[in-house]
């Protein structure tokens, strides 16, 4: 705990001087202020990540994390259990799923990691992290993960988080596959912003009506049971978390330390976004959010980190299937920033730039 805390403790917020810089430069670029938008704010964003004004996007990686929750066991999911373990072998494999497709589309690199499926798997392209054999603990029974199996799980996602800064990728995405983590997402954010509210509460991957109140009661209980909306960040975790929502936890806080944008996919990764933010809030000026997840407790976790989707694709996949989409943007944003023209370069007076509508 204590090097995690230590990490915790040393991270530093945006290079305010870099913001200024990039954003006079912007200003400076041959076109109206503001007429590019979203992805002049991306490009600023990126010069107070690394204190650069000219930066890349272009060495990607999406670490997937897979994990099993015992929470499936009150019938909050709509896909049997075994499908996380399935799917990410079928990952592993190359199998031409949505996620190897879009990764190899968008030229970026796939990492996966087994945080906790049940059972485990063995195969040489999934890293074995695994720190629970038999998945989380049913949350209705018992607090899911145990205190110190948290620490250890955020640790390994601050470790990804290094692994990239020391393979040079200069972006990082999170994602994950695992049955039922709709539920312990949605819990952990309604615990972060004190909300009891049902109708924050989800279908998940395609819930039946049944389904989706017993998903609602099972929540409800917790936040009562735990006292979760008096609780600190990694007690929530323990109380109602998954493992791949403290190993994406532990990414977010990583990203930060080494000074690394780290891209939000969905409803799950919102929900370590929003959980790292209650550990460090400068942390958020590391995180862009790929698309607009339509799970409605997503909407509520991005507001409040003040995050604006880059995407509106109307995407509800999960396994980080947003993330190598919206870097491409990203990098369409620093080649704006690197390579258009100023008004000096082509000598337009600056009177005349006084009379442009900005």
């Amino acid at each position: 705990m204590k090097e995690v805390e230590k990490i915790i403790n040393e991270i530093k917020g945006a290079d305010k001087d870099a913001l200024k810089k990039a954003q006079i430069r912007q200003d400076n670029l041959l076109k109206p202020k503001g007429s590019l938008g979203t992805l002049e704010k991306i490009s600023i964003k990126l010069a107070g990540i690394t204190g650069k004004i000219n930066n890349m996007a272009d060495k990607r990686i999406l670490f997937l994390f897979g994990a099993d929750n015992g929470i499936y066991e009150e019938g909050v999911a709509a896909t049997p259990q075994h499908f996380t373990k399935t799917l990410i072998l079928s990952y592993a494999d190359n199998a031409g799923t949505g996620i190897n497709t879009i990764t190899k589309s968008c030229n970026t690199d796939l990492k996966l990691i087994d945080m906790g499926i049940k059972g485990g798997v063995n195969h040489k392209n999934i890293d074995n992290r695994n720190l629970m054999i038999n998945g989380t603990n049913n949350f209705m029974k018992e607090k899911a993960i145990p205190y110190d199996i948290v620490i250890k799980a955020v640790k390994t996602g601050i470790d990804y988080a290094k692994y990239a800064y020391d393979n040079g990728y200069n972006i990082i995405g999170s994602g994950e596959i695992g049955m039922a983590n709709t539920t312990t997402a949605a819990a952990c954010i309604m615990s972060f912003i004190k909300s009891s509210d049902s109708m924050l509460i989800g279908r998940g991957a395609g819930l039946k009506d049944e389904q989706l109140e017993i998903k609602r009661n099972v929540i409800s209980y917790a936040l009562k049971d735990y006292d979760l909306f008096n609780q600190e960040p990694f007690e929530v975790l323990t109380c109602v978390g998954g493992l791949d929502i403290a190993a994406m936890t532990g990414l977010y806080i990583g990203a930060a330390y080494y000074r690394l944008p780290v891209v939000i996919d969905g409803l799950i990764s919102a929900a370590a976004a929003l959980t790292a933010y209650n550990i460090n809030n400068k942390i958020v000026d590391f995180m862009f959010t790929s698309h607009l997840s339509e799970e409605p407790a997503y909407i509520k976790a991005v507001n409040i980190l003040g995050l604006e989707p880059i995407l509106n694709l109307h995407m509800r996949l999960g396994e980080g299937s947003g993330c190598p989409i919206a870097m491409q943007i990203i990098q369409n944003a620093c080649d704006i920033m690197n390579n258009m023209q100023t008004f000096q370069d082509i000598n337009l007076e600056e009177e005349y730039r006084k009379d442009i509508k900005m």
